[in-house]
């Protein structure tokens, strides 16, 4: 029996990842009736990891008050696994998709909000907390968390920072005297949705700045703010965050986080593989099926289906990416861990219509992918 393996992110602001493994499921057993599909919906790190690991491992949700990037009170939510184990997305209280395009502001959009949810679960005594980092507007390196869990971030006169990423520039030391009990020694898994450094071209401030609103004066203040941040840090606590691996990941909170607090930065996508069982389902798959909203060269960065590929090439399954739209200046070569990349988008359409339409056009490239599959796997075994 054929076996197919569908395991897309989510597809944001359509499908939810198991929406979208549904599709892809219906879309495979119109091609195969007799197809063993697995649906497993999967995340990175960024939206959409709580209720993942909340499904895979069992558990709830534990809502409360908390401020948005902009310091305006909302409800949100974090998971409770039954382990102990709480799973914070980063993006319900502190996410770009909170905010109107003229609301985004990456000089002054604080983390506060999550490090609101990380006290609650702390209050609760978690015995471990996961931090979805994906999907943030801020660009703090994690100030504004520390400052939720009561660190304190002082300028040379003894006067706390004001929230905000532009504030570290004048950050004279970081004061743990008042901090959340157990916040240094609570397990905190990072799970990062990028493998960007703090800083540099590639890191929080000039590659994701732009996206969160910063004018390129804004990345540069940004950047010089996060050198900063990265010396203070060094000092007071003895780490170096410049060039830690995933380090900017959500505006820097994973190298913040990581130096003051001492948490594990781990590929959000291989944190959330394990959690599913990923590989147990490989098992006996002829073919893997993974999706996102987007395929640009973010997506090397360790994105959702990059690592499905990584992960499945390690098995010899070949693994096809579908996307709602795949960067013009990515090729083939970009991604030779994917048999194939296609659009689910047959002919133009606007976003509003791709959203709108998503469902079903992602069960009809899924249809013609394993039509051609199974095609391509008859021709092969009469030659």
């Amino acid at each position: 029996m054929l076996k197919i393996v569908a395991a897309p992110n989510a597809l944001k602001g359509s499908l939810s990842a198991f929406e979208a493994a549904a599709a892809i499921a219906t879309g495979v057993k119109r091609a195969a009736p007799n197809a063993e599909v697995v649906e497993l919906g999967i995340a990175d790190g960024g939206d959409g990891t709580a209720e993942v690991l909340r499904r895979a491992r069992g558990g709830t949700f534990h809502e409360l008050v908390a401020v948005d990037p902009r310091g305006r009170a909302r409800t949100a939510r974090y998971a409770w696994l039954d382990d102990g184990t709480a799973v914070i997305d980063v993006a319900t209280a502190s996410g770009l998709a909170l905010l109107e395009v003229d609301e985004q502001s990456a000089l002054t959009a604080t983390s506060y909000g999550t490090g609101e949810l990380l006290c609650d679960a702390l209050r609760r005594d978690a015995r471990r907390i996961v931090l979805g980092v994906g999907g943030s507007a801020t660009v703090d390196g994690g100030a504004g968390i520390l400052q939720a869990l009561g660190a304190r971030l002082l300028d040379e006169n003894g006067h706390e920072l004001e929230r905000g990423g532009a504030a570290l520039s004048r950050l004279s030391r970081v004061d743990v005297t008042s901090l959340a009990p157990r916040a240094r020694t609570v397990p905190i898994d990072i799970a990062c949705d990028v493998d960007s450094p703090l800083l540099g071209e590639l890191g929080a401030a000039r590659l994701f700045g732009p996206q969160k609103g910063a004018t390129p004066a804004a990345v540069e203040q940004l950047e010089a703010a996060l050198q900063h941040f990265a010396a203070v840090v060094e000092r007071d606590f003895g780490s170096d965050v410049r060039t830690v691996p995933a380090g900017g990941a959500a505006g820097g909170i994973a190298a913040g986080l990581f130096g003051v607090l001492g948490a594990r930065l781990r590929p959000g996508v291989d944190l959330v593989l394990d959690a599913v069982d990923f590989d147990r389902a490989l098992d006996g798959a002829a073919l893997c099926i993974t999706a996102e909203g987007r395929l640009d060269r973010q997506s090397l960065r360790n994105k959702g289906p990059f690592g499905v590929a990584r992960r499945a090439a390690a098995r010899s399954v070949p693994v096809v990416a579908l996307a709602g739209g795949i960067a013009a200046d990515v090729s083939d070569r970009d991604f030779p861990a994917f048999a194939g990349m296609f659009s689910i988008c047959s002919r133009p359409l606007s976003v509003e219509e791709a959203i709108r339409d998503a469902r079903p056009l992602l069960e009809t490239v899924a249809e013609r992918v394993v039509r051609l599959f199974i095609a391509a796997a008859r021709a092969g075994a009469r030659t």
